[in-house]
């Protein structure tokens, strides 16, 4: 089915000279020519902007559909119901009928995703986008990309403020990684997912450094907390618990003795598994679906034997060998579901172009990986990472959200798009561990940094 039509390359070109605009006019108000972050952000915004289209011709022409059509379709649906009465185009925008309610039969049956809140709600905002692109694909997938890009810019904010003399290498891990710039700025979950972290992450930062309980701060927070919890609720089962024991981190660090700052850490640890395990248990099957603790062995087994079954040897799939599909048997393929994320596929497991781009990322991560081992050595590295709440908080929410991804997926093009949450706080932890333990000068990466 042909999603984008010559209209879209019609409307395209006014509507990049709209964003550009808007993001010459926000760099040049807010970064003079001798700020150090000006020289990143059109950079940084160009490469969102063009993940954004390539990813719509990619499935476009290359795999002839896929869900972000289908977000874009059922948006369409939405729209569709405007020209009826426009508060029914805003009583489906809010999810406020159900199919039983007088007149809305006709577009909620033809939303197969109208009872699913986190498909829905990227449908949803793609009606609302596309009411600005007269219903065309490319110009609303653009938008979604300039609306996103606040959230990675917001991250980037974060981690520079923190540390302003490392700038290149931390723009580098946040606003670079080819998977984030592609997966995460079309019309995607996943474009929504960084666009919220990157707030959430900001907005945590601005309580816990710079002591901003503004009512704006908060706002932001909690838009970001229920967008994240309403897209994809289980990012926030690795998220919180990292985000809270690095606040608490982060204030232990002014008790003087080592002992009782050594205690407090491993009770906070304790607590936070306790509490993570009774909110999975809480929450339930109403909240979390399939990834429920009771559905999550459910989720994981019948998602590999189907993976297995459908693509067969076709270069996509992997697996972390047989185990039972309990959460036992999960746990116990914890380092290869952590590897499979972080550091697979392999360059000669890559059947599909597709997974080879993949796989030549995961390459590098695994390359930067065993460098910082080699040139830091465990004994430094374990130091900085016991002393430092921020390499705490990324190590954490990457390694715990590396492997439920790992563990769920058994596909490589899936797992391309899922792990990219976890990714740019991979990284952080990568560029600190590294920078904080050089003389400056030093590189990562020679001379590409």
């Amino acid at each position: 089915m042909q999603y984008i039509t010559v209209l879209d390359y019609v409307i395209l070109p006014f509507v990049l000279a709209l964003v550009y605009g808007l993001a010459y006019r926000y760099r040049n108000k807010h970064y003079r020519p001798r700020h150090p972050w000006r020289k990143y952000f059109i950079p940084a915004f160009t490469v969102k902007i063009f993940g954004a289209i390539f990813i719509g011709l990619i499935y476009q022409y290359y795999y002839g559909g896929g869900d972000t059509f289908n977000y874009f379709r059922y948006g369409q649906v939405i729209n569709s119901s405007f020209s009826d009465s426009p508060i029914k185009w805003i009583n489906l925008i809010l999810h406020l009928p159900d199919v039983y309610t007088p007149g809305y039969y006709e577009y909620i049956s033809r939303i197969p995703w109208y009872n699913s809140p986190s498909n829905f709600t990227v449908c949803a905002i793609s009606a609302f986008i596309s009411i600005f692109t007269f219903g065309t694909y490319l110009p609303a997938s653009v938008l979604f990309a300039f609306i996103s890009f606040s959230g990675i810019w917001a991250l980037f904010r974060t981690f520079a403020s923190i540390y302003p003399k490392l700038i290149r290498p931390v723009a580098i891990a946040i606003l670079f990684i080819p998977s984030t710039v592609v997966w995460g700025s079309g019309i995607f979950k996943d474009t929504l997912c960084m666009f919220g972290l990157g707030w959430l992450t900001y907005s945590v930062f601005r309580f816990l450094i710079q002591k901003d309980f503004s009512i704006r701060n908060i706002l932001i927070a909690v838009f970001s907390l229920v967008l994240i919890a309403k897209v994809k609720v289980y990012i926030l089962l690795g998220f919180i618990p990292a985000l809270v024991m690095w606040i608490l981190f982060v204030y232990s660090q002014k008790i003087k003795s080592t002992a009782i700052r050594l205690i407090l850490k491993t009770g906070i640890i304790l607590i936070m598994l306790g509490s993570s395990t009774f909110l999975l248990e809480s929450l339930g099957e109403e909240y979390l679906g399939r990834y429920s603790l009771e559905n999550i062995e459910e989720t994981a087994e019948g998602t590999r034997r189907w993976i297995t079954y459908s693509s067969g040897d076709e270069g996509s799939t992997y697996s972390l060998g047989n185990f039972p599909p309990t959460i036992a048997g999960m746990l116990a393929q914890f380092p290869l579901a952590v590897n499979v994320t972080l550091f697979r596929p392999y360059v000669w497991e890559s059947g599909k172009i597709i997974v080879l781009l993949s796989a030549l990322e995961a390459a590098l991560f695994l390359f930067l990986t065993l460098k910082i081992f080699f040139v830091v050595g465990f004994k430094n590295i374990w130091k900085t990472i016991s002393r430092n709440p921020t390499i705490q908080f990324c190590l954490i929410f990457s390694i715990i959200f590396a492997f439920a991804v790992g563990v769920t997926s058994y596909n490589f093009g899936a797992l391309s798009r899922y792990k990219i949450p976890c990714l740019p706080f991979y990284a952080i932890f990568l560029v600190l561990t590294f920078y904080l333990n050089q003389k400056p000068g030093k590189s990562l990466l020679g001379k590409i940094v």
